[in-house]
């Protein structure tokens, strides 16, 4: 009878360990934000944004749209303005109109930030340059490997990671 028991318990044992695998979620899926979601965010931390076209249709690119951006890239902003200590606005979020790729605005990892003299000074003195990225602009890496654009007129950030929120 106990050999039977140890059978039984190491099936059950097999059985609820492949329920839990399958049933939970990967540590690493990514979070996305409703736009809403997101502009409590940025608000509260004293982030603004603005739009050409004054709106926030995902669908329209004169809008700044943060419909399905990532959690991570909202942290990363957030890490951003807190550590720089400097105005942020953010001009480009998730709308149509910038380029493509996995690592674009329209999969939640990019926002587009005002060119202001504080940002760009707090960049380029503490992050480390890249170089020119013919086409883009003058690059630099975060030492968390984020990368931050000087696109002529604003700001492209990319996000892989907050940054160290």
């Amino acid at each position: 009878m106990p050999r039977l028991a140890k059978r039984a318990a190491t099936v059950l044992i097999g059985a609820a360990a492949a329920l839990l695998f399958f049933m939970a979620s990967p540590a690493s899926a990514a979070t996305f934000l409703t736009h809403a979601q997101a502009t409590s965010q940025l608000s509260a931390s004293g982030i603004t944004w603005s739009s050409s076209g004054g709106c926030s249709d995902r669908n329209n690119p004169t809008c700044t749209s943060f419909t399905d951006v990532r959690q991570v890239t909202i942290s990363g902003i957030k890490t951003l303005r807190s550590s720089s200590g400097c105005a942020l606005n953010v001009t480009g979020g998730t709308e149509t109109g910038h380029a493509g790729g996995t690592y674009s605005h329209w999969n939640g990892y990019k926002l587009d930030v005002s060119k202001y003299a504080c940002i760009g000074s707090y960049i380029k003195a503490n992050f480390t340059y890249v170089g020119y990225i013919s086409g883009w602009g003058y690059q630099y890496r975060s030492g968390a490997g984020n990368l931050y654009t000087d696109e002529g007129n604003h700001w492209d950030i990319l996000y892989y990671n907050c940054g160290g929120c």
